[in-house]
């Protein structure tokens, strides 16, 4: 087997410098910051979601897959969140139905025309880019994260088998601020890496002497080593692009370091001054998203925060209850001093002779527990707790196929109004996630994948003009429903009137009926023709016609030449007359 290169580290510039140096102090400035949120998700974690959240960041951890959620009796409060992430995907962003849609002006993809048809095929290209990568996924921890710790995070990266890539940072792992704006823009990290992902995901190069002197171990055995990796992305708008060694056209600026193999989170060992890898994006790659904000914090508050209280009674509860069913089981016994040295029999159906035990007025046999417990009075508080927390996650508003009597004549527009209102009553929420969350998804996807060239040439019409995203509510979607629904109706009305009157067929625009019926039911816009097509189709059957009239007239013409000239002129016969060879007196 060859032997690797001779160790070999890219010559460190002056801005490398400068820009580790700022960005250490950033990190280590950012972690302060967070210490209060850091210790209150640390209890969301214990009580709600225990593995999706890391206390310390410590290499070479043994243990990771010890039980973890020993604070956890009753799992409804992570049942419940599970059931509002879960709502979310379906009713945000769910892989079985359209949740967005592109638009120019007020030109959208339900539309015919050239800018209409880019428009449908730029989606059906997205929305395949989405099913073929693992965004469905992540999107679904993604909003696990957020309705427990109220903050998540995302990031996406190019990939050249999937398009892009989605990764869900662990909370703990990483921090955030904000801008001016009071948008969440700023995204710093530690997480650990072991040695062999850490030289193939940044080349051998670009790490450090004693990481590539693990890596070229002949046994292999430090492969599995971990080391902290610092992780820096952030707006690359504050003049001081070039300072640190990056073009000012980036939008955003992103740096990976060697934190050090230090088993303290609180600041990294020594490591060299250099980068593992920084580059620059025209577009934003972290997706930071807040459940519900309070003035300017950084971090969002969350379902989960709210209902941390009704879950820390809950699982006290369900202690004492089953604390005292084992009581009333298998309870404490007290017993005369004589017995001490007496056998007793305890097992079902035995009997322990005590003596005296009538003198006392007691009957010859009784029962030796007597113990009895409120497990009732606790069973109902349960399930008043287990309501409430219910409510806090909203799931009796997500739950709408089990709160409505169910009849045979249920219509999907009803159904689907049910559970659009169900989701409007979720509030603001729904309007961040759009805002923070899908809509930058969608601009970097978008974005990668014009780069990539899978998206078709833009017509003529597109050039120098922005593109919306209208993100397509049930909401909207039962709306539309309800609109195709009286264009169906009044269709019905007036076929059922042309038998009596053809002219009421008069009253109605077809052409702009089919269209708008078409765009209400979210057809493909190919389906209707466009107004030049049909207006060509038309004229072409009108020219049809018109020959046809035309080889009808010249045929009754030439019939009757033929007829004329086959006829018998004589004197006495009408023809005769009219060619004026009658006979006169």
């Amino acid at each position: 087997m060859a032997k690797p290169p001779a160790p070999r580290q890219n010559k460190v510039t002056p801005q490398d410098y400068a820009f580790r140096r700022y960005s250490e102090g950033r990190l280590i400035a950012l972690r302060v910051n967070r210490y209060s949120w850091w210790v209150h998700y640390r209890e969301l974690a214990d009580y709600i979601l225990p593995r999706r959240y890391k206390w310390l960041i410590t290499p070479n951890q043994m243990a990771r897959g010890a039980p973890i959620n020993q604070h956890i009796l009753d799992s409804t409060g992570t049942i419940c969140a599970r059931n509002l992430a879960s709502g979310l995907v379906s009713g945000k962003s769910s892989p079985t139905s359209q949740w967005f849609r592109l638009k120019i002006g007020m030109l959208d993809s339900t539309q015919t025309g050239p800018v209409s048809l880019w428009l449908a095929e730029c989606e059906r290209l997205l929305y395949l880019i989405f099913a073929e990568s693992n965004f469905y996924n992540a999107i679904a921890v993604f909003y696990f994260d957020l309705v427990v710790f109220g903050t998540a995070a995302m990031l996406i990266y190019e990939d050249f088998k999937t398009v892009v890539n989605f990764i869900n940072p662990c909370l703990g792992e990483y921090y955030v601020d904000i801008d001016g704006k009071y948008r969440p823009c700023v995204f710093y990290r530690e997480f650990t890496m072991t040695v062999d992902a850490c030289v193939k995901e940044f080349g051998y190069d670009n790490c450090s002497e004693s990481i590539q002197s693990l890596y070229d171990d002949e046994s292999g055995a430090n492969l599995t080593r971990e080391l902290i990796v610092a992780h820096s992305i952030e707006p690359n708008d504050d003049g001081r692009a070039r300072d640190f060694g990056f073009r000012s056209d980036y939008t955003y600026r992103e740096a990976y370091w060697e934190w050090g193999g230090s088993t303290s989170p609180q600041g990294g060992a020594a490591s060299p001054p250099g980068f593992l890898r920084r580059r620059g994006y025209f577009e934003q790659p972290d997706i930071i998203c807040r459940w519900d904000l309070v003035s300017n914090d950084a971090y969002g508050r969350s379902p989960g925060m709210d209902a941390l209280p009704d879950i820390k009674q809950l699982q006290l509860e369900t202690r004492r209850k089953a604390q005292a069913i084992d009581k009333m089981v298998n309870p404490p016994l007290v017993a005369d001093v004589q017995l001490k040295n007496q056998p007793a029999n305890l097992t079902p159906g035995g009997i322990t002779y005590v003596a005296g035990f009538t003198a006392g007025g007691k009957p010859g046999f009784a029962s030796v527990y007597e113990t009895k417990f409120p497990v009732q009075e606790i069973t109902q508080d349960l399930q008043e707790v287990k309501a409430r927390l219910s409510q806090v996650f909203f799931n009796d508003v997500l739950k709408v196929a089990s709160q409505y009597e169910t009849r045979s004549n249920v219509t999907a527009v009803e159904w689907d109004l049910r559970k659009s209102e169900s989701l409007v009553m979720l509030g603001p929420a729904l309007e961040r996630i759009d805002t923070e969350a899908l809509k930058p998804v969608l601009e970097r996807v978008f974005a990668v994948a014009r780069r990539a060239g899978i998206l078709p040439p833009a017509p003529q019409e597109v050039q120098g003009k922005l593109m919306n995203i209208e993100f397509v509510s049930m909401l909207a979607q039962a709306q539309q429903a309800a609109q195709s629904g009286g264009i169906e109706r009044l269709f019905q009305l007036v076929g059922g009137l042309v038998g009596v009157d053809p002219a009421a067929m008069d009253n109605v625009d077809v052409d702009y009926s089919l269209d708008k019926f078409s765009s209400l039911l979210n057809n493909d816009p190919k389906m209707i023709r466009s107004p030049e097509a049909l207006k060509a189709i038309r004229d072409q059957r009108a020219k049809q016609q018109q020959q046809a009239q035309q080889a009808q007239i010249a045929q009754q013409l030439s019939q009757g030449a033929a007829n004329l000239s086959k006829a018998q002129i004589s004197p006495d016969n009408a023809l005769g007359q009219m060619l004026g060879q009658g006979g006169g007196q």
